[in-house]
């Protein structure tokens, strides 16, 4: 039974793990004298954007799942925009160490009371930040925060739907003050 325990329980522990990383934790800002009604039509902000340090791949995916969220909530692209959308990122290294034994007692290890064998795990936990800046101003309306575990998978279609699902999330949070 013991066995059967220590076999499963580090199983467990990766499912409760991996299910966990699959959300988006999101929260918003935005200044309160905005008008948000009278913001129409958006571009992107070439120059803040550039400076993302992120692929050019994943920029580019980024970018096209901003245009469908904006453009599904009736915003319309234009040379003369509202809003200037601008992204950038960060990144960090996560440790997560769990153990697959238990108990204490004689039996188990050579060494009374060490009956653990400790497993080591990283994972990448990114934040995706999209700004909104009144075009005419020059000053950032609202800023929506996204915040989850990465895929390193090379799959291309997994990749885009995390950055898709990351995009959605945030995107539900604008404009302030709207029930999803």
């Amino acid at each position: 039974m013991k066995k059967l325990i220590q076999k499963t329980l580090p199983l467990l522990a990766l499912l409760i793990i991996m299910s966990s990383c699959s959300s988006v934790r999101v929260a918003s800002d935005y200044d309160k004298n905005a008008n948000f009604d009278s913001y129409k039509t958006f571009a992107f902000f070439k120059t803040g954007i550039d400076k993302a340090e992120i692929s050019d791949l994943d920029k580019r995916r980024i970018l096209r799942a901003i245009e469908t969220e904006m453009l599904a909530k009736g915003f319309t692209k234009s040379e003369n925009p509202d809003l200037l959308v601008n992204i950038f990122t960060k990144e960090r290294q996560k440790v997560n160490v769990w153990n697959n034994g238990f108990g204490y007692g004689w039996g188990w290890s050579p060494f009374w009371g060490n009956n653990f064998n400790n497993n080591v795990s990283t994972t990448m936990q990114g934040s995706l930040y999209i700004d909104l800046i009144d075009a005419k101003k020059k000053e950032l309306v609202w800023q929506g925060k996204g915040s989850g575990y990465l895929t390193s998978s090379s799959n291309v279609d997994r990749k885009i739907e995390r950055i898709n699902k990351f995009v959605t999330e945030i995107m539900t949070e604008y404009p302030p003050g709207m029930e999803s």
